[in-house]
């Protein structure tokens, strides 16, 4: 996968020539529960994978204007992570630090694909009764597994349960449910390395591509009981656009107009969408550090701002959105 493909489908990412919308809180509400909030209460986290965590964990620091609030590793999974927790949920930055378990699955995707959007986890209050809503639902997830870590920095713990997914049965794409055992204090907010306004302040969407928008309908909100906010077809972008809603954070599925659908081709992690209060500032703040980042330009969505990040992103699409301080100018 490319650092910033030019252009895609969904129309949140289109060529840089030109402004983009996106899913806002005036259409759905930001507290607005899902269909079932008994099984996920939110999106978690959201994991990408990384060839480097140090080089990865260092450009993300300076696109999220962000410290990293965890440093730590999976001995039995073969795996090391970088976390920064914003707003409403948190970023994991995923290598492979040794053989075996999901450091094997985080090397074959890399090689397969280039780094990238990874994973997708949803936060449950109850890993066990999550399982078993979903085995209700037709799913064959796993019974909880413990997990834990501990930063390497300041010692910390976490422990939490996962609930996993056959990627089979969520069209290819790696899903998981998470309970967390330990205090959310665990786990701290990332800090601002400078003015907070300039700062990612948290998630707005992320982006699922997909041949089969009917199918992918059917998971997240038939299945997955998340709220749907909108299903629209934009003929001038050539794009059928599915929106959920789910604790604080939207989900986009783009499909092309242009492609025959087919429902065995596997869904697609693409990119990633953050709020940040002061986009002007924060669109400085990111040059300045070297990434290459448009200019910023009028969202189509009146009231809002929008810039696009185009390298050091370890291949994942990325939008920032800010509030227009001039809608009328």
């Amino acid at each position: 996968m490319p650092e910033a493909a030019p252009e895609t489908i969904a129309i949140l990412f289109v060529k840089d020539t030109g402004p983009a919308p996106f899913v806002s809180d005036a259409w759905c509400g930001p507290n607005r529960p899902s269909y079932n909030p008994g099984m996920f209460s939110s999106v978690d986290h959201i994991i990408v994978a990384v060839s480097d965590l140090s080089a990865a964990t260092a450009d993300y620091r300076e696109l999220l204007g962000r410290e990293p609030s965890w440093r730590g590793a999976h001995p039995g999974q073969g795996t090391a992570n970088t976390l920064f927790r914003l707003g409403n949920g948190y970023l994991e930055l995923l290598t492979a630090s040794g053989q075996g378990g999901f450091g094997d699955l985080v090397r074959q995707r890399i090689d397969e694909a280039g780094e990238g959007v990874l994973g997708l986890a949803f936060q449950t209050a109850d890993a066990a009764a999550c399982a078993a809503t979903l085995r209700e639902k037709g799913m064959t997830p796993t019974d909880p597994v413990d997990g834990s870590g501990t930063d390497e920095k300041g010692g910390a713990e976490r422990r939490w349960r996962n609930v996993y997914l056959p990627a089979d049965e969520t069209r290819g794409v790696m899903m998981f449910a998470i309970e967390h055992l330990s205090s959310p204090d665990a786990l701290p907010q990332a800090v601002p390395t400078g003015a907070e306004g300039a700062s990612v302040r948290e998630f707005d969407h992320i982006v699922v591509m997909t041949k089969d928008a009917d199918g992918a309908r059917g998971l997240y909100g038939d299945t997955f009981g998340i709220r749907m906010a909108l299903d629209k077809t934009f003929e001038k972008f050539g794009s059928r656009l599915v929106f959920f809603r789910l604790g604080g954070m939207s989900i986009e599925i783009g499909a092309s107009l242009a492609e025959e659908p087919d429902s065995s081709a596997p869904d697609s992690l693409w990119g990633l969408a953050y709020r940040v209060p002061d986009l002007a500032a924060g669109q400085a703040r990111i040059a300045d550090a070297g990434l290459d980042v448009s200019s910023v330009r009028k969202g189509r969505k009146a009231g809002t701002l929008v810039c696009t990040v185009k390298n050091r992103t370890h291949g994942v699409a990325t939008l920032l959105i800010g509030p227009d301080p001039d809608p009328a100018g």
